[in-house]
């Protein structure tokens, strides 16, 4: 059996938060994966030259959701490895969070089928990846600490 190569890669995104009659939302999008499946995730993307990280994460953000937002605060990083072209990958996520400016959901590019705000409280059931359900789940914790003060 043939060893795989291995590399590594950086994204960052952000976890968009508001308020819709008190209850706290989020933006996730749905991307469609090999045959019928999709995947429900948070945007976030690779940089291009030169782009900082939170200037990747504001791009990515702001293309695949279509709306302006600002970062509020750096968040988590999380990493993962998955198989691509015979080459294992070391990928870290890098997020900010961040809060709506302006913008529309319906500008999202085709990176993402659809895009939808979600109540905080109704991650884990929506988003495939148990490191972004988890991650979700610790920025609401945040929020609701944040409102308390």
């Amino acid at each position: 059996m043939a060893r795989l190569r291995s590399g590594s890669a950086t994204s960052a995104g952000g976890i968009v938060i508001r308020r819709e009659a008190g209850i706290p939302q989020f933006v996730a999008g749905r991307r469609r994966r090999d045959g019928d499946g999709y995947t429900w995730t948070l945007p976030k993307g690779t940089p291009n030259p030169g782009e900082t990280t939170e200037q990747t994460a504001l791009r990515e953000v702001t293309e695949e959701t279509g709306l302006d937002v600002r970062i509020t605060g750096p968040f988590e990083s999380i990493s993962y490895t998955f198989v691509q072209k015979g080459t294992r990958i070391h990928k870290t996520v890098h997020y900010f969070l961040m809060e709506p400016t302006g913008g529309d959901l319906t500008r999202h590019d085709h990176e993402f089928d659809d895009v939808r705000w979600v109540d905080l409280a109704d991650a884990s059931g929506l988003l495939t990846f148990e490191t972004e359900r988890a991650l979700v789940q610790r920025a609401a914790a945040v929020v609701s600490h944040a409102e308390l003060t």
